[in-house]
């Protein structure tokens, strides 16, 4: 520094409001003997601090490496300013935290929620502390953000706690740098903050309180008492409203899923602590981290059996074991700890639990909606839409402006892989491979997300779910608008999946037709891919994009395809052999329809010994073979999430579904519980795709396969062995293509990618031949392999291609 005394302003962009970062700074400025201020704008955080030469250089070095644990810093700009002159300080004679101007350009990221932490989680439970038992309790390190944020920058007249006034405690508390609550935008108490209320299924809004209970105890009390009595209770949570019954009780559940039309798909279910979580799954050390992380996510794990001196022990722990019905037939279980001191309070035993009801153990908490509509967030929107399904509704008067659902995660290969993105992740920024014009990506129709980009960050919304109701397509188009007003992002570029189906294509047509960007669906899977491994945007990769349905660029379904992929284009090297779809979705739900359409397609016979076969009608039979004879109604497809579904309804396992993916998960539930790996590796010889060179690139046939499969079959093979050996002739011509493809001088990194990737056996199993091989494999860490990944490839795709001046491909 020049002189004995300096004087500097700093801007700090990145995660820094609402993390604590302005007290951070504030403390720092105190310790160091320093004068200036910190506020908040929409920028980011705007810093002046002034002082002797050697503290300021120290103050800027500090800055960023001992920034809160919650704030991700992006950039740190220091300007140096002249010293004020001697004596004057522009009556500033301490650091002061300045009041946040309205309005400017935003760079700051708006922070996501972030669960309880442990200091207020012993507060509330702590009867000398003034927040004893309170929900709503919260500090700079925890608490509602995403959810809560109307506007940036972020302060509390900017979210829904604008209408609750601190109270002369709070307002002390937030008043004080020593204080933990310093700043903290949601700071409440019983005194001022947010009430917690019981209302009976049957209350109306603006009727007599006949049916509602207020109050933190009464109304905890009365949820209690529906839980110990087998029914269902709507809990309003951070982003939404949950619903809760006991996953001990059997009648509770088969009640729950006939109403919520909901009879296979697994519930996911809450525990109170990490030993309760043991009790219930079998976790290591990547599940507890993932589980106990400041996100909260919902953590797929193998389910605990009660068998050995550990398994008894742990299984005893609880009054009653998990009920089948929370995941019919499922070895894994969906588990959670609790995300906010709401969810805590209803796991524990209160003042005025009533002797003899005794507080349900393990919880299900799943979204609060009905099978494909959004979750609910809004009051009057959860008493229309939820009080058919429930008999209770526990809620409170703090709005949620952002509706945002569990995180769902899996450990794949020692590694914590996203299956839903949402709270406590959205909108974390990911890196874009190239400078971005604004650019709105719309991203698919199943398992939707909405993302914005602009320079070299995007922002991807919360998970909105699958857009076929009117309810979640409305979501679809307020998350979008939330996004881009957030950001203040005006899009000259709108990124489409080239689908004519698609109500995200036909949205993007009716309001953007002349800023249209198509990105091929499973080119935006590869580029997502590329894309969150900061791979430079030319890099060539092989990946492996295999999923259930996706529009090819010859206007086919694709979805067993191997491209040869950077993030601007990508080049289709080999897929799946087509095979005819019939009736489109009516093969998607009933895989025996799927099964006989790849034995016709193999020469295969359709022996009535076969469960597909036996599953449908011979008047069926009938049709299906006219169909596939004279090519009506049926598309061809090169899907190997139908592929999956086939094999499932060869095997017997599944001939319907309820819920996508079904068939698909049980066969790999099928390979898991096939133990005996040499037997596996014995039989995988013969299973193996005919790999034909075509003039578009090489055919992977499964017919080979099929008729391995057919013959062990009606042999009466274990059937856990031949779906483990289909699964290893999959990952076997993933193999092959890559030693062909680089026998040919191309890459040596090898993605994968897909909702197919989400099945843990197949990546672990494809994984270990590639490396075998001497291949680097990528695969997903920070987004979904699946469709909820699908905006940030769009994203991605459309920044590294307008850099390049790649033109789109046809829409």
């Amino acid at each position: 520094m020049p002189s004995a005394r300096t004087r500097v302003g700093g801007r700090v962009t990145g995660v820094v409001q609402g993390v604590g970062f302005r007290p951070f700074v504030h403390r720092l400025a105190h310790e160091l003997d320093l004068i200036g201020h910190v506020g908040n704008d929409a920028a980011g955080v705007f810093i002046e601090v002034e002082g002797p030469s050697a503290a300021v250089e120290l103050f800027a070095s500090r800055l960023r490496v001992q920034a809160p644990p919650l704030a991700r810093v992006a950039e740190v700009q220091v300007t140096v300013l002249p010293p004020s002159a001697p004596g004057v300080t522009d009556g500033r004679a301490a650091f002061r935290i300045v009041a946040s101007p309205a309005g400017g350009p935003v760079a700051t990221l708006v922070p996501p929620d972030v669960a309880i932490c442990g200091d207020c989680r012993r507060e509330l439970f702590d009867p000398t502390d003034r927040r004893y038992r309170h929900p709503f309790t919260t500090c700079t390190n925890c608490g509602p953000r995403f959810t809560i944020t109307r506007a940036l920058p972020y302060d509390r007249p900017m979210t829904t706690m604008a209408g609750f006034a601190m109270c002369p405690a709070c307002e002390a508390e937030y008043r004080d740098p020593t204080d933990r609550r310093f700043h903290a935008q949601p700071i409440a108490c019983p005194d001022c903050g947010p009430t917690l209320r019981f209302e009976s299924a049957g209350h109306r809004a603006g009727g007599s309180d006949v049916g509602i209970v207020r109050g933190t105890e009464p109304a905890l009390a009365a949820a209690h008492r529906t839980l110990a009595a087998g029914g269902t209770v709507a809990v309003k949570g951070i982003g939404g409203f949950h619903l809760a019954c006991d996953a001990t009780s059997p009648a509770a559940l088969v009640r729950l899923r006939a109403r919520k039309q909901r009879p296979d798909r697994p519930f996911a279910v809450m525990v109170a602590d990490v030993q309760g979580a043991r009790a219930i799954a079998e976790l290591g050390d990547v599940e507890l981290s993932a589980l106990t992380s400041p996100q909260r996510p919902v953590v797929l794990a193998r389910r605990r059996a009660a068998t050995g001196d550990a398994g008894e022990q742990l299984v005893g722990q609880l009054a009653a074991p998990v009920a089948e019905e929370v995941a019919p037939g499922n070895p894994w279980l969906g588990v959670m700890l609790p995300s906010s001191p709401l969810h805590e309070l209803l796991l524990a035993t209160g003042p005025d639990t009533e002797p003899g009801v005794g507080v349900p153990p393990v919880l299900v908490m799943t979204s609060g909606n009905l099978a494909g509509e959004p979750i609910c967030f809004d009051d009057d929107d959860a008493r229309a839409r939820l009080a058919p399904l429930v008999d209770g509704f526990l809620t409170h008067d703090r709005p949620i402006h952002v509706p945002c659902d569990d995180g769902v995660v899996r450990v794949i290969d020692g590694e914590v892989v996203p299956l839903r993105r949402s709270r406590g992740d959205a909108p974390l920024p990911l890196a874009l491979p190239a400078a971005a014009p604004p650019t709105l990506a719309v991203g698919a129709e199943l398992k939707n997300t909405v993302g914005v980009g602009v320079g070299q960050q995007a922002w991807l919304s919360q998970h909105i779910g699958d857009l076929g109701a009117l309810e979640t397509l409305q979501a679809f188009e307020r998350a979008a608008e939330q996004l881009t007003s957030f950001f203040q992002i005006s899009p000259t570029h709108v990124a489409v999946d080239p689908h004519p189906g698609y109500a995200t294509h036909a949205w993007a047509r009716r309001y953007h037709r002349d800023r249209l960007e198509p990105v091929q669906h499973h080119h935006a899977h590869a580029a997502a891919l590329l894309a969150e491994h900061e791979l430079p945007p030319e890099e060539t990769v092989l990946v492996a994009a295999f999923d259930g349905t996706g529009y090819g660029d010859d206007h086919t379904v694709w979805g067993g395809e191997l491209l040869l992929a950077d993030q601007a284009t990508s080049h289709r090297v080999a897929h799946l052999s087509t095979v005819p779809l019939p009736g489109g979705d009516s093969a998607v739900t009933n895989p025996a329809r799927m099964a006989l359409a790849h034995l016709w397609a193999a020469a295969l016979p359709w022996d009535e010994r076969l469960a597909c076969v036996d599953a449908l009608t011979a008047t069926e039979r009938r049709l299906l073979r006219q169909q596939f004879e004279r090519e009506l109604a049926c598309v061809p497809t090169s899907s190997a999430g139908r592929l999956f579904d086939a094999v499932s309804a060869l095997l017997g396992v599944r001939q319907t579904i309820s819920y996508e993916g079904q068939a698909a998960i049980e066969l790999e539930w099928l390979a898991d519980a096939f133990t005996t790996a040499g037997q596996a590796d014995a039989i995988a010889p013969r299973y193996r795709f005919a790999t034909l060179a075509q003039a578009e690139g090489w055919h992977l046939d499964p017919a080979p396969v099929l008729a391995a499969l057919l013959d062990d079959l009606l042999a009466g093979a274990d059937r856990r062995a031949l779906a483990a050996g289909f699964h290893l002739a999959v990952a076997h011509a993933i193999v092959e293509v890559a030693e062909r493809v680089a026998a040919d001088g191309g890459p040596r990194t090898v993605g994968l990618t897909g909702g197919v990737f989400q099945n843990a056996w197949l990546t672990t199993r494809t994984r270990a031949g590639l490396e075998a091989a001497g291949y680097r494999v990528l695969t997903h860490r920070r987004v979904p392999p699946n469709d909820g990944g699908l905006a940030y490839g769009q994203l991605a795709a459309v920044a590294a291609r307008l850099a390049r001046a790649v033109p789109a491909r046809d829409d």
